[in-house]
């Protein structure tokens, strides 16, 4: 690693060496998702302005958008006070972070003691990631 990458340092991983990333919208502040970060996908983040992720499920990197095009361009990226959880302030291209289709991950409430649907979907998934 070289001195450049000293700030990757300053990161609390955990001990599977993940830290989880927020994704905020950088104009409304609204939480549109979260997701994790390795140490490749931060510093790929910084060096392509847009986010890549680790993903847990495939074991891989995850380029926000690689396959719907529903990229997240950064703008910002801070660190909190335990140095444990990434912030992005992100502009979410296409207005849609979910891969179900909505605009947010957060579209369930609980009301009740129920899970309660409460955002619509704007793309049908299958139209999004055609394989």
């Amino acid at each position: 690693m070289s001195t450049q990458d000293n700030w990757l340092n300053k990161v609390n991983w955990s001990d599977d060496g993940l830290v989880p990333a927020i994704a905020q919208d950088a104009t409304s502040n609204e939480v549109l998702m979260v997701a994790w970060m390795n140490r490749e996908a931060l510093k790929r983040t910084v060096e392509s302005g847009e986010a890549v992720y680790w993903s847990r499920s495939r074991k891989k990197l995850w380029h926000k958008g690689e396959e719907s095009g529903h990229v997240q361009k950064v703008h910002e990226i801070r660190l909190d006070c335990d140095e444990d959880v990434i912030l992005l302030k992100i502009e979410q291209i296409g207005g849609i972070s979910c891969h179900t289709g909505r605009h947010d991950c957060f579209f369930q409430k609980l009301e009740n003691h129920e899970w309660t649907v409460t955002e619509p979907v704007l793309k049908d998934p299958s139209e999004i990631y055609k394989r």
